[in-house]
C-alpha cells in the first residue's frame, strides 16, 4: 500500500513575520516528497515514523472536533499494522516535513475534508489552515498551519496578513536567467521550537519589535510584492536589505559557521542569504542575480538551484 504523494515547501519569504502579521510567500518545492504507506518488512525508520504516527493518533482524538474530526478507528487500525510515512524530505530542514505528513494523514482520514477540487474560497483556505496549525501543532509546539495548506495544496500561497490568504501563481521561470533561489545545505539539524522561543522571548523587548515592524517586516513585504510582480531589480535590493537586518537581529537563528559567508555576500552582492523556515540548521536560502558569480563565491558549499529569474 502507498498514498499519494505530498511535497516539500520554501517559504520564500515570511519566516517569523507571518507570526507578526508580515506578508509571506510560500512554494511547493517537488524535489522532495512523501506518501503513507505500509511494508512487509520495515526498515528502522519505518519503525520511528510508525512510533512517531501512535503518538500522534493518540494527539488527534483530542483535537475539538467541531474544527475536525476523523475516522479515528480506520487510522489507529493502520498505524497498528504498521503504516508510516515514508519521506525524502529531511527533518529540521525548513522544507516541510512535518506539513507533508500532516497533509497526508488529512487527506486520507478527515470527514468532511475540503478537497483541492472545490472552489477553495478565503474561508475555506482559512479553515485548511486553522486544522493544520491545530494538527501540525504537536510536532512544533505552535504552527501557523502553513507548512502542511502548502504541501496538501501543491500551489504557491500568499500569505497577506494573518486572516488573508490566497492561492496565487508565481512568475514562470526564465531557464536561461542567471538570477536565481537557492539552497544552501548547513549540514545541521535545525530544531524549530528553540527557534521560535528565543523569537518570542525576543518580542518581549520593544528595541526588538520595532525593528521587527519598521524593517522586517517593511522590507519582507516589499519583497513578496516585488518577486509577485517581476520586479526583480526592487527584489534584489530589498532581499539584501532583509539579509542585513537579519544578519544584526537574528544571529541566534543563523549556524555561526555561515555568519562570516552571510556578511560577505552583503559586502559583495555576488549573492544574499536570508533563513529558510525557523533557522538554527537546515537549509540556508539564497538570493542571487547572477548565479554562476555564486557559485564560484560558495564553491565550498552543498548549494541546489530551486528557482531561476
Amino acid at each position: 500500500m502507498k498514498g499519494p504523494l505530498f511535497y516539500s515547501k520554501i517559504l520564500l519569504f515570511g519566516e517569523y513575520g507571518i507570526i507578526k502579521d508580515s506578508k509571506g510567500l510560500s512554494i511547493p518545492y517537488n524535489f522532495y516528497n512523501g506518501a503513507l504507506k505500509v511494508d512487509k518488512n520495515p526498515t528502522e525508520e519505518a519503525v520511528k515514523s510508525n512510533e512517531s504516527l501512535k503518538r500522534f493518533v493518540t494527539y488527534l482524538e483530542g483535537l475539538d472536533n467541531e474544527l475536525v474530526s476523523f475516522d479515528i478507528d480506520t487510522l489507529r487500525n493502520d498505524v497498528n499494522s504498521g503504516m508510516y510515512f515514508d519521506s525524502s524530505i529531511p527533518q529540521g530542514y525548513g522544507v516541510g516535513s512535518s506539513g507533508a505528513l500532516v497533509a497526508a494523514i488529512y487527506d486520507k482520514y478527515a470527514s468532511d475534508k475540503i478537497t483541492v477540487l472545490e472552489n477553495l474560497t478565503r474561508e475555506k483556505l482559512l479553515k485548511l489552515k486553522a486544522i493544520f496549525s491545530a494538527m501540525e501543532s504537536f510536532f512544533h509546539g505552535k504552527s501557523s498551519g502553513l507548512d502542511p495548506l502548502n504541501s496538501y495544496l501543491s500551489l504557491p500561497i500568499l500569505i497577506k496578513s494573518k486572516d488573508h490568504i490566497e492561492a496565487t501563481g508565481i512568475p514562470s521561470q526564465k531557464t536561461e536567467g542567471k538570477g536565481a533561489v537557492f539552497l544552501l545545505d548547513s549540514g545541521i539539524v535545525g530544531e524549530t521550537a528553540p527557534m521560535v522561543s528565543i523569537f518570542m522571548e525576543n518580542m518581549k523587548n520593544e528595541g526588538f519589535r520595532s525593528m521587527l515592524k519598521d524593517q522586517f517586516i517593511k522590507h519582507t513585504d516589499a519583497c513578496v510584492d516585488d518577486f509577485l510582480k517581476g520586479d526583480i531589480k526592487s527584489l534584489f535590493k530589498n532581499t539584501k536589505q532583509l539579509s542585513k537586518v537579519v544578519l544584526n537581529n537574528f544571529k541566534p537563528m543563523i549556524p555561526k559557521q555561515f555568519h562570516e559567508l552571510w556578511k560577505k555576500g552583503i559586502d559583495t552582492n555576488d549573492y544574499y542569504l536570508k533563513l529558510c523556515g525557523s533557522g538554527g540548521g537546515g537549509y540556508i536560502l539564497g538570493f542571487t542575480e547572477n548565479i554562476d558569480r555564486a557559485k564560484v563565491a560558495l564553491k565550498d558549499q552543498k548549494l541546489e538551484v530551486v528557482y531561476t529569474f
